[in-house]
């Protein structure tokens, strides 16, 4: 049996990953920082919490994860820990560089001298991309971040690609464009409108405040993209994948997706807020996933439709 250790456990990827690795018949440890709330919802709702071994410690504390590894003796680590909401990031730029970059290195340390034959997958990010001059964005496009989670999420691509390279570690970078599900937080956009559209079928809410409508963005399934992640570490040999639908649609779209399930019209609804506009915007994200199809044999399976839907059932379900 395979130990995997997985950082970000209570999140949405660590919770779909989770019950992934289980289903594959692996032990599964998540390290839990500890928090006064309730913060396992998600695997809650996957019905696995009973299932995942948890390890108290943080990203941020070094020792703490020195003790994780020691303990847990894992095969694989999944880095999925980090401050990952975009907006947040400008209001708490210090907060963002130590939980999702230097994080990173605390991750990569720990392994190297625990046991550095521990395989590592980073959970890298799109939005490194930020202002790109390319339509369409792989692996060898050039880095323009246009937020502090951006620049903390190439700071970790970068570390991680620097270990493999120095010291002969198998850590593997995934830059997953954007991915939702039913288990997003609800300051996530998507998750936004789709609660906003059960709520106002319910009755309880009347409009959707929304900012920049019309920037693009490349939506998959998060319960696909865990898949991915393990692919990687069954490799012969680490590298960096972007994994992607490679479909494009403004907010504008998914909107009326979301609205149009439920026999509504968008337009009715949604109000252009300047106050939440980015401070830097990213106009189009695009990812061109052939690398993970001929090396991994992966490929999103869910569409932009099926997940809308997806989640517009999840929350009609939730408001209920």
């Amino acid at each position: 049996m395979k130990t995997a250790l997985i950082t970000g456990v209570t999140g949405q990827d660590g919770a779909y990953l989770a019950k992934f690795l289980l289903d594959k018949g692996y032990r599964v440890v998540g390290l839990f920082p500890r928090r006064s709330s309730n913060t396992c919802w998600r695997l809650d709702y996957l019905n696995i919490a009973d299932e995942v071994e948890y390890m108290e410690g943080d990203v941020t504390d070094f020792t703490s994860l020195l003790r994780a590894l020691k303990l847990t003796k894992p095969d694989e680590v999944y880095h999925l820990a980090a401050q990952s909401f975009v907006a947040s990031s400008w209001k708490q730029p210090i907060l963002t560089a130590q939980v999702t970059g230097i994080g990173v290195v605390n991750i990569l340390e720990a392994i190297r001298e625990v046991n550095p034959e521990i395989k590592m997958y980073q959970a890298s990010s799109s939005e490194m991309f930020g202002m790109t001059e390319q339509s369409e964005q792989t692996e060898e496009t050039r880095f323009y971040p246009r937020s502090p989670y951006g620049v903390s999420k190439v700071f970790g691509y970068w570390m991680t690609k620097n270990y493999r390279e120095s010291f002969n570690m198998f850590t593997c970078n995934g830059i997953l464009f954007n991915h939702e599900s039913p288990l997003r937080g609800i300051e996530f956009v998507t998750r936004k409108v789709t609660d906003a559209v059960a709520r106002i079928v319910a009755g309880q809410q009347k409009e959707l405040h929304l900012g920049n409508i019309y920037a693009k963005r490349d939506w998959g399934f998060a319960g696909d993209y865990v898949e991915a992640m393990w692919l990687m570490l069954q490799q012969p040999s680490p590298d960096d994948y972007v994994i992607a639908t490679g479909r494009t649609a403004t907010v504008e779209e998914m909107c009326k997706i979301a609205f149009n399930y439920v026999g509504l019209n968008y337009q009715d609804y949604v109000v252009i807020d300047p106050q939440l506009y980015r401070p830097a915007e990213v106009d189009l994200l695009l990812g061109n996933p052939a690398k993970a199809k001929s090396k991994l044999g992966w490929t999103a399976k869910t569409n932009l439709e099926q997940l809308v839907h997806m989640m517009v059932d999840a929350d009609l379900e939730r408001i209920k």
